[in-house]
Order: C-alpha cells, then sequence, then structure tokens
C-alpha cells in the first residue's frame, strides 16, 4: 500500500510539473498562473486517485509499461524542449541555442509539401511575419520528429520485449477500463475494430488539425504564435494526440492477437483431449 502511495504520488507531481513547466521557465507576465495551477492540481489529483486505485477507471494500460511512461515522457520531453527554444527567443543560453539549431535543421527537412509541417505553417493567416512562420516551422518540425521516436521507440520495444506480457500475466479487463467486454459482438472483432480507428485517427489527426485551424482562423487565432504558452501546448498536443492514438490503436491490436492466441491454444487442448479421452 505504501509503495503504491509513492509511486501514484510521484507520478502527480511529475504530471503537476509539466503542466506548469512553460510557466515556471517563459519569462513574462503569468496573469493565469491561478488558473494554470488549478487545472494541474485537479490533473495531479486525477492521476493520483487513478494509480492508487486497484482498478483504475480512465488511464488504460497501467500495468503494462512502458506505455504511459513512454507518452508521458514523450509529451514532457516535447513541451520541454519547445519552452527552452521560446525562452531562448529572450534568454539565449547554450541548451537553448542548441535545441534552436535542431529546430532549424529538422524544420528545411519536413517541410514539404503536403507534410504536416507544411499544412501547420499554412494554418497562419496570410499577413503572419516571416518570423512568426519561421518559429511555427521549426516548433512543429521538431514536435512532429519526437513523437515519431517515441512511435518507433514503442513499435521496438513490443517487439523486443514482447509487450505487454514481458513481466508476465497481463490482465486485459485491469489494463482496458474503458472497453465494455459485454458491449456485444467479439470482443476480439470488437478490438481489432478499435484498433484499426485509432490507427487511422492517428495517421490523419496531423493532417486534418491544421485544416480545422485554417478553417477556424476566420472565426478565432487558433494559432497565437505571439503567445508563447499557447503555441507551445498547440504544437505539443498537435503532435502528441496522434501519435498516442496510433501507440493505442497498435497496442489494442497486440492485445485482441493475445486473446486470439489464447483462444487458439485453449481450442487446441480441447480438440487433443478429445482424441485421448474419445
Amino acid at each position: 500500500m505504501f509503495t503504491r502511495f509513492v509511486s501514484a504520488l510521484v507520478r502527480a507531481i511529475f504530471v503537476v510539473l509539466l503542466i506548469a513547466t512553460p510557466w515556471l521557465l517563459l519569462p513574462g507576465p503569468n496573469d493565469s498562473a491561478p488558473i494554470v495551477l488549478l487545472v494541474a492540481i485537479f490533473v495531479g489529483w486525477l492521476v493520483f486517485s487513478e494509480y492508487m486505485t486497484e482498478y483504475p477507471s480512465l488511464i488504460e494500460f497501467r500495468d503494462a509499461p512502458p506505455y504511459n511512461r513512454l507518452r508521458f515522457g514523450a509529451l514532457f520531453a516535447t513541451v520541454l524542449v519547445l519552452t527552452l527554444i521560446q525562452r531562448g527567443i529572450a534568454h539565449p543560453s547554450p541548451i537553448s541555442e542548441l535545441f534552436t539549431a535542431i529546430s532549424h535543421v529538422v524544420g528545411n527537412a519536413l517541410d514539404f509539401p503536403f507534410s504536416p509541417v507544411r499544412l501547420m505553417v499554412l494554418s497562419l493567416p496570410e499577413n503572419a511575419h516571416a518570423a512568426d512562420i519561421d518559429l511555427l516551422r521549426r516548433t512543429s518540425a521538431i514536435a512532429y520528429l519526437m513523437s515519431l521516436i517515441s512511435l518507433v521507440f514503442f513499435i521496438f520495444i513490443m517487439w523486443l520485449n514482447g509487450w505487454p506480457r514481458q513481466n508476465g500475466s497481463f490482465n486485459v479487463w485491469t489494463n482496458l477500463p474503458t472497453f465494455d467486454p459485454t458491449g456485444g459482438g467479439d470482443v476480439v472483432g470488437r478490438l481489432n475494430r478499435d484498433a484499426n480507428l485509432y490507427v487511422a485517427l492517428g495517421f490523419l489527426l496531423p493532417f486534418l488539425i491544421p485544416a480545422f485551424l485554417q478553417a477556424a482562423a476566420g472565426i478565432v487565432d487558433p494559432i497565437a504564435v505571439a503567445q508563447p504558452k499557447s503555441l507551445i501546448w498547440t504544437v505539443s498536443l498537435w503532435a502528441f494526440v496522434p501519435s498516442s492514438l496510433l501507440m493505442r490503436g497498435i497496442a489494442t491490436a497486440r492485445v485482441a492477437s493475445m486473446i486470439a492466441d489464447k483462444r487458439r491454444r485453449s481450442m487446441d487442448r480441447d480438440t487433443e483431449d478429445m482424441h485421448v479421452f474419445g
């Protein structure tokens, strides 16, 4: 019980730190700090309560590391890198200059016709300043690259360690609390259908989100390049959500494959028993 408490508390603290990172590192007025603090505390409490309970209700693959750790690490790294790039504009430092130089290279490499990065740049108004366009190109490119790296790393871990069963038994219903096995239809078929949906959304969202932002440009200013904190979270979530959905789709398909294999082995044993006693 004590170990579970400490583990849940540490996770909650890291989540609070993630949300507060841009406000802690970026200079300038922090008028929205009280709201950010409330959001951080609420999300931290939610994570703490989920990891304290024996059976979670929202967080999937809680007992199948490093799925959630990898997703959180990818988001935290993205937010931190983008924050350091933004901080380097007003307060340059060796590490901010390093990430800025890397973002220039990655931005030039990923900004090609019909790429997600190019679509994000095109979502800016036509009268946008060249500096704003360059900043959005660089931040979008490095965030998208980090999301791809996290996805490839997850696939590598799954292939290398036989995830999610590298640590022994795997409880499907505990690790998929939002999936209702009594919802109708075959469980394997429904899991595969969900997996295909997650993969399709994960692939399409990097292209659809910029189109939505461009369509909403006449109503609101969805990408406020002049507001660093808003830009950081917009770009981070644009890159993180699709890669997270792709991971979820791949993981769900893996679980469906495990259930199908278990059924097949059970049927083979029953067939052998019938031959033995028949």
